[in-house]
């Protein structure tokens, strides 16, 4: 075998009395440039992170210290540090849960109580696998700005927090946990009886508004991709044609697909309204709403609602793929344990590190590597349902080289 040669890209010229000093400087001079151009990459790495999670550049200050825990290996923490700038609240975020609160499903709707208690719920590390069950709601009563104070937290209208989007109040420091107006402590349902939800999706209608949007925005699959026709029609509502257009294979092959799922679920909003004259949300308890009886002569022999008992008959066949909770019953009274039963499905999980993903990175996942990050994101917010980890893991994997 040949000797082993030495590695000498970085061996200084010797004399006889040792390395010369010119030798040693070029050494220092090399190794500074190797440093610096670290340093120069996690400062790229850093104010991307940054510009992504807050919308706005980073101080001096806060780019350093992100750029340096970057170059010793805990992007994550860098990006904790970046979500501590009050644009991640007022804006990031803003703009992340308010398309859930609206059909049109725009970033441009007002702040409401929907989306201020997502923030409050992200800021405080709220487990987020109680946004669909819990009794709470986020406000800022008693916020002031230049000698005018807001007006206090109503159930009646949306203008407590419309003065503090107008008038730039700090979500961060200023929103307040409490519990909701309007509704009894056990008919709450975390962010589906906030006063904006109620208006967008339980006004008018038939209540499935509300199961289809909250399945849309919190499991990231609507009725399309959840339609399953091997379930029993047997909770199918009267107002269901079971013939439309005089042919009953389009109810057996198309509607019951979806109803058949939705109906006995959605029937967990039985005893709520949105009205429109008071401007708030209604709970008749122990009554359900006329609207579950509208149409009832389409189909006479469908199913008559007589209370807000539910079943998720989609635990079995292909749904069962969403990753229901076999601690869950799977059934049960009211909008709060059929919420519960939603929040805690893999499905749900996924959907939030989806979304959080794609604000971030600024795309969908895109390819098997994304994928993979995708899962282990998942696994790991299921461990405490904290979001703020989960926004951190993706502007993490998406820094960039």
């Amino acid at each position: 075998m040949g000797k082993v040669r030495p590695n000498t890209a970085f061996a200084p010229a010797v004399t006889s009395r040792g390395p010369t000093i010119s030798a040693w400087l070029a050494i220092a001079g090399s190794t500074l440039l190797l440093l610096n151009t670290a340093f120069a990459d996690s400062r790229d790495q850093a104010k991307r992170m940054h510009d992504r999670l807050a919308g706005v550049p980073p101080t001096a200050a806060v780019l350093n210290d992100m750029a340096s825990r970057i170059a010793s290996g805990d992007s994550n923490a860098a990006a904790m540090l970046a979500m501590d700038n009050p644009n991640f609240y007022n804006v990031t975020l803003k703009n992340w849960a308010t398309p859930w609160t609206n059909r049109e499903q725009t970033v441009f709707a007002p702040l409401n109580d929907y989306t201020a208690t997502v923030i409050g719920m992200v800021r405080d590390g709220v487990p987020f696998n109680q946004l669909l069950s819990a009794n709470i709601v986020y406000h800022a009563n008693g916020a002031s700005q230049n000698g005018s104070t807001a007006p206090n937290y109503s159930a009646s209208n949306n203008s407590h927090y419309e003065w503090l989007e107008d008038n730039g109040i700090d979500l961060a420091s200023e929103l307040t946990r409490d519990t909701q107006l309007g509704v009894p402590a056990d008919a709450t349902a975390g962010v589906m009886t906030t006063r904006a939800a109620a208006a967008a999706f339980f006004v008018a209608g038939t209540n499935r508004a509300m199961f289809r949007f909250t399945l849309l925005n919190h499991m990231c699959d609507d009725l399309e991709q959840v339609k399953d026709t091997t379930r029993s029609p047997d909770r199918v509502r009267q107002d269901v044609s079971r013939s439309p257009g005089g042919d009953s294979r389009l109810f057996l092959n198309n509607c019951v697909g979806c109803h058949a799922g939705m109906d006995p679920m959605a029937q967990a909003f039985a005893y709520y309204q949105f009205n429109e004259g008071s401007g708030q949300i209604e709970y008749t308890d122990g009554v359900v709403q006329p609207k579950y009886f509208i149409n009832g002569e389409t189909f006479s022999p469908g199913y008559v609602t007589p209370d807000d008992s539910w079943d998720n008959y989609w635990r079995e066949g292909p749904n069962a793929s969403l990753g229901w909770n076999g601690g869950m019953p799977g059934s049960g009274s009211g909008a709060k344990s059929m919420g519960a039963e939603l929040a805690n499905s893999q499905a749900f999980a996924a959907c939030q590190v989806k979304k959080a993903f794609k604000m971030v990175c600024l795309r969908d996942p895109a390819n098997s590597g994304d994928r993979s990050k995708i899962r282990t994101m998942t696994s790991n917010f299921q461990t405490n349902y904290q979001m703020k980890p989960v926004f951190a893991e993706a502007a993490a994997y998406c820094k960039g080289p």
